[in-house]
């Protein structure tokens, strides 16, 4: 397969991680990285504490992560990370898909692993990337407004537009008052790309628009009609930042 070979500026360039103890599997990830325009090979290594070195001393934007590796797994070391890159998962092992997911990864590749699936993977990350650029640069402007790729273009649509964010396996549903709106990212990096003072986790796979609120009681908050679980972990948190500060007494 013949080289991408468009030119991309050091800023859009995703800077990546290789972390896996077979030293032909690292070798075949850095081919295909090779191979597209808008990824930049900036460490590998062997093992899951050589990363956790690297990344407290270099700026990485993707990780490729095996899952089974000496000492400390792929998963272990990723869930102990506080802020970590995206990731996208690699294992000769398809056990651990739903695992990896609940882990927020960008997507899960089974080895020996395809140029085609591999490409869909780093399409997928690119998609969240150029979000989280978009968040940054409009950061300071203060404005409404995300970029969402939906196919090969990027729609603008607004924060306040949206109602509330559904978790699935791999991909997001962002639900409007008029239609719902499919983008492969991760349910943790979009939320950080959301103004903490709008927006709330009330459970593992719901995301609320604050102001779209319309009942809460129980174990159920509604928004836009619709009845949405909340996590008995995250139900007080929720009443003192949302509720008791706005109460109205008698």
């Amino acid at each position: 397969m013949a080289d991408i070979i468009s030119k991309q500026t050091e800023e859009q360039l995703i800077r990546c991680l290789v972390v896996d103890d077979e030293a032909v599997a690292i070798k075949g990830i850095v081919n295909y990285i090779q191979k597209i325009d808008f990824l930049k090979v900036e460490e590998t290594c062997t093992s899951a504490l050589q990363a956790a070195s690297i990344l407290k001393k270099k700026e990485i934007d993707l990780m490729f992560l095996d899952i089974n590796m000496p000492h400390l797994s792929g998963l272990d070391f990723l869930e102990s990370l506080e802020n970590p890159p995206l990731t996208i998962l690699t294992t000769a092992y398809s056990e651990y898909a739903l695992e990896g997911y609940r882990l927020n990864v960008i997507d899960y590749l089974l080895k020996p692993i395809p140029f085609q699936r591999f490409f869909q993977a780093v399409i997928k990350a690119q998609g969240t990337f150029q979000s989280k650029i978009s968040f940054r640069q409009n950061e300071g402007e203060r404005t409404p407004d995300l970029y969402v790729r939906q196919g090969d273009a990027f729609r603008k649509i607004s924060r306040e537009d949206i109602l509330y964010v559904e978790g699935m396996q791999n991909y997001l549903k962002l639900y409007f008052k008029e239609e719902v709106l499919i983008i492969h990212q991760t349910m943790l990096s979009l939320e950080e790309m959301l103004p903490k003072e709008m927006f709330f986790r009330t459970h593992r796979s719901f995301l609320v628009n604050i102001a779209h609120i319309n009942t809460i009681s129980g174990g159920v908050v509604v928004v836009g009609g619709k009845e949405l679980p909340i996590a008995s972990a995250r139900r007080n948190e929720l009443l003192e930042s949302v509720v008791y500060k706005n109460l109205i007494s008698k």
